[in-house]
């Protein structure tokens, strides 16, 4: 059912002077630490590890072993098959990385059936320098001077409208998804991760309307300003259309026990008014 193996040129040497150049060595040596206890589920698990690796002119190099064990996923080019996430997380990683969405690079992507289990390896190397956005109960900007957060947010603005603009939806788009480099006196740099999820959706609407509204549910602590900042750099606009209103209205929904409830008024006239606000925010 699977019997796949990718190793990136630009590695080899370095994971053999490491002896890790093959699926079983990869397997040991990702089981030593733990990054993130194992998820168990459906009758099989997913785990990370962080591990260094020494290069060739003696220096380091963080990267991430992920391990998963018959932890599977289902889509309809493959409705009876069952194949490793691990397997859809890479091959988006390579599209991303072909359409210039900035992402992780990718190592080593193996998957082998192994006494009738099917597992899996996915080694990305490690984000230096990098931080996520936020987690589910910080936003981690927000302490940023007023004009350091005008460049981040016109920066991911442009960043993830880059992202659907080539058509891609990240489908889970929280803010411990998103990685950014701020250098004190530098230009942003930003990095997706995990796209076990990604997919090309049937309308650019609804990669806006799901990202974002992911967004706005998982930033309870940024501010409403820097919220019409984001958008409208999102959008492009100098102050909120008509079209802008409605998807407002919509990313401001929210799943409640698995339906869609209003967390403010669908009715755009009435949203609040520093999210409607005309003009540049200051």
């Amino acid at each position: 059912m699977c019997n796949q193996e990718f190793i990136n040129d630009h590695w080899l040497s370095t994971l053999q002077l490491n002896h890790v150049a093959s699926f079983d060595m990869l397997w040991q040596r990702g089981q030593k630490a733990w990054f993130e206890p194992p998820n168990h589920r459906r009758g099989g698990w997913s785990g990370v590890c962080r591990t260094m690796l020494t290069m060739a002119d003696g220096s380091e190099v963080g990267v991430f072993i992920k391990l998963q064990e018959n932890h599977f996923y289902r889509s309809w080019r493959h409705f009876f098959q069952q194949r490793p996430t691990f397997e859809r997380e890479y091959r988006n990683i390579q599209l991303f990385r072909l359409h210039g969405i900035p992402t992780v690079e990718p190592i080593y992507f193996g998957c082998r059936q192994v006494d009738g289990k099917i597992r899996a390896i996915l080694v990305t190397r490690e984000l230096s320098g990098f931080h996520p956005l936020g987690d589910d109960q910080q936003f981690r900007v927000s302490g940023l001077k007023i004009s350091q957060c005008k460049q981040l947010f016109q920066h991911l603005a442009s960043t993830v409208r880059g992202m659907h603009a080539q058509g891609f939806q990240h489908n889970c788009l929280y803010p411990k998804h998103v990685f950014l480099s701020m250098p004190e006196n530098g230009v942003p740099e930003s990095c997706f991760i995990d796209l076990e999820k990604a997919r090309k959706p049937l309308f650019s609407s609804h990669a806006t309307v799901k990202d974002l509204g992911a967004l706005h549910r998982h930033t309870a602590d940024c501010s409403k300003t820097d919220r019409l900042r984001f958008f409208l750099a999102y959008r492009q606009e100098q102050k909120l259309s008509p079209d802008s209103k409605k998807i407002i209205a919509d990313i401001t929904r929210a799943k409640r026990s698995g339906r869609q409830r209003l967390l403010r008024t669908s009715d755009p006239a009435r949203l609040p008014a520093a999210e409607m606000s005309i003009g540049n925010p200051s």
